[in-house]
């Protein structure tokens, strides 16, 4: 049989001409019955008061039944067919409906009601199967549209964020854990540590004093690393992860499946450099080779040998890169969930916050409001994908203006957002780099010892802070704050543990 065709060119399918076949899925019994039971025994209201609304139910009457058997039962008052009957017996709709007649046939197909739940979950499932139909003709008719402003990939990102909100208003099974279950969970993750190497409860991110103070990145955990331009940030970021994903191994439980013991799957999300220019990076730090004689190509045949080694070991790490430009904390949202599904993902690092740009098509008031949005989301992710997320963010200019220039919480930009969704909050610090701009000029009528000691004063700091980094940690909800020093290699972009002197912090460096 030919697909027959309207007169606007749109195909449509055989069978499609029959109206019941394309009516929204609904079954107007099953509510009738729950709303019945209720009546009957409000002791079923609680069986589905966890996750049912009103707007679930396929026949507005319905709904507005089981809205005012909701307040009055929240009230802590009984209902019943006829205690009901004195707030619905002016509505219109019941009297079309027969009255309090209806609010008797109700009461009436209870009868054989044994499990109220069940009947709400199927109430709440043609629900979203109705929703699902609606993001589905949303998608069709914004893809038919010629909105010049709205591209493509944005209307894929506006679809992904609708069915990411539709599924999490699906979930109905969560609620309260027992305490004895969350204690179970917490000694099995105190005894994964004790035996891990390192002992940390969280991933490594192969900086000891680092590891000390913060007990690795915690699961759930959004972690906030914040700087100046040129402090390192992304190199640190970039360390962190190549060291989780270089530590990653799993081993077999007792029930066979296998399961992480040590090190993470790591999702970088490089939304200032390309993915080649972070490889590059990497492969200089571990081949010691200047990352600026890779990009050149000014190799000698040794050098170049070391890259292809390094370049072979490298190859088999778990480490996965998104360069996409601009990308929406939605689009992020749901690459994150995909990977996590595909390969597995023990931490995510986002390459930075402010590159990141709001959901949705239109863009909020201010761009406070808009960061706002972005915390909540990486924090939300976070917990829905229990990894910790490692986000850069870039600092303001008052830290310039400042004498001392180590990072403060203030600096943040939008910083009230950044600061109250953050698990931990870290600043880089970097001494060398202003010491290398601040070299002492003589002054007027300066006198040549004067003038000789100022600048002897300045080499003398340069040289105590060469090649020496300070993380500050300051803000942490699971342990206590402090600053913690590294080495920092610049031609490498590396940072790493600094080596035990007689005042370095190979003893107490927080």
């Amino acid at each position: 049989m030919e697909p027959l065709k309207d007169s606007s060119n749109v195909t449509r399918l055989p069978g499609a001409e029959d109206a019941r076949l394309r009516e929204p899925p609904h079954n107007f019994e099953a509510e009738q019955a729950l709303l019945g039971a209720i009546l009957v025994n409000n002791a079923a209201y609680q069986r589905v008061a966890e996750f049912l609304r009103p707007e679930h139910f396929a026949d507005p009457l319905h709904g507005k039944l089981f809205d005012s058997m909701s307040r009055l039962i929240e009230r802590g008052q009984m209902v019943s067919a006829i205690t009901l009957k004195t707030y619905v017996e002016q509505d219109e709709d019941v009297k079309a409906a027969g009255g309090p007649a209806y609010l008797a046939r109700l009461a009436a197909a209870s009868v054989h009601v044994i499990d109220s739940a069940a009947f709400g979950r199927t109430v709440h499932d043609l629900y979203l199967r109705r929703q699902l139909i609606d993001v589905g003709e949303n998608m069709v008719n914004g893809a038919f549209s010629s909105d010049v402003d709205e591209m493509a990939l944005q209307q894929i990102e506006l679809a992904e964020k609708k069915l990411y909100d539709l599924a999490s208003s699906g979930q109905i099974e969560g609620g309260f854990k027992a305490f004895r279950t969350a204690l179970t969970e917490a000694t099995n993750a105190a005894e994964a540590a004790y035996h891990r190497v390192g002992q940390l409860t969280g991933v490594s991110t192969g900086l000891v004093q680092l590891d000390q103070l913060l007990g690795g990145l915690h699961r759930s955990d959004l972690i906030i690393l914040a700087a100046r331009p040129a402090m390192g940030k992304s190199a640190l970021a970039a360390n962190i992860g190549f060291n989780a994903a270089k530590a990653y191994r799993e081993e077999h439980g007792e029930d066979g499946r296998p399961k992480v013991a040590d090190g993470a799957v790591v999702g970088f999300f490089s939304l200032e450099m390309s993915a080649e220019q972070l490889a590059t990076r990497m492969i200089s730090e571990q081949a010691a080779i200047p990352s600026e004689k890779i990009r050149k190509g000014e190799l000698i045949s040794a050098d170049f040998d070391k890259v292809l080694s390094v370049s072979q070991e490298l190859e088999h790490l778990n480490f996965f890169i998104d360069d996409t430009p601009a990308l929406s904390i939605a689009a992020l949202r749901t690459r994150a969930r995909r990977l996590k599904r595909t390969h597995g993902l023990g931490l995510l690092i986002v390459d930075y916050l402010q590159l990141l740009a709001p959901s949705g098509k239109m863009r909020q008031e201010n761009r406070v409001q808009e960061v706002s949005e972005i915390t909540r989301g990486l924090k939300t992710l976070a917990k829905e994908l229990d990894v910790p997320v490692l986000a850069l963010s870039q600092l303001s200019r008052a830290v310039e203006q400042r004498e001392d220039k180590r990072p403060q919480l203030a600096d943040l930009r939008e910083s009230g957002s950044i600061e109250q969704d953050a698990d931990v909050v870290m600043f880089i610090y970097r001494d060398e780099y202003y010491l290398m701009r601040e070299e002492p000029k003589r002054r007027d009528n300066e006198t040549n010892d004067h003038f000789n000691q100022r600048f002897e004063d300045w080499r003398l700091r340069c040289e105590q802070n060469y090649g020496k980094a300070e993380v500050i940690v300051a803000k942490q909800r699971h342990g206590p704050t402090g600053i913690v020093r590294l080495a920092f290699e610049g031609q490498f972009t590396k940072f790493d543990n600094l080596a035990i002197d007689g005042d370095g912090p190979g003893g107490p460096a927080f």
